[in-house]
């Protein structure tokens, strides 16, 4: 075995490995946003509150700490992980853009469908970023199982 074979993290020269940071820095910013700018989040997620009922508006902000920690998530599996752990970080956490959209359609029913879409979207690109981990994760030779 190599010192090159006992390194950890992805390769930074496979595209694969572009896109998990892209999604952390991604979740990240959003996290950020509902944190710093609540208003703009909730109505970004597709549930937005007045801004004079200031206790709803803390909801958001957990929202925001929820997609700031997976952003982080992301970008440390990304650089010590292997990309089946990832692949399967992605997978798990198909539940949070599902639930996402169930919480805006049991609240809104159909009247946002550009936010349900939005919701449905996200869970795709987990989905797909997902399987091209996985298919990435057959050339893998270190961590994980085959």
């Amino acid at each position: 075995m190599t010192a090159r074979d006992q390194l950890s993290g992805l390769p930074l020269r496979e595209p694969s490995t572009w896109l998990a940071l892209a999604l952390s820095g991604l979740f990240v910013l959003l996290g950020l946003l509902f944190i710093l700018a609540p208003g703009a989040g909730s109505a970004l997620f597709g549930l937005p509150v007045p801004a004079s009922e200031r206790a709803l508006l803390l909801y958001p902000v957990a929202i925001g700490l929820r997609d700031l920690a997976f952003g982080l998530y992301l970008l440390i599996l990304s650089l010590t992980a292997t990309r089946r752990i990832l692949a399967l970080v992605f997978a798990a956490t198909l539940v949070i853009p599902l639930g996402d959209m169930l919480i805006v359609a049991a609240a809104r029913g159909m009247s946002s469908p550009k936010h349900l879409l939005l919701h449905g979207l996200s869970a795709l690109v987990m989905a797909g970023a997902s399987l091209w981990l996985f298919r990435q994760a057959s050339r893998d030779t270190r961590g994980g199982h085959p």
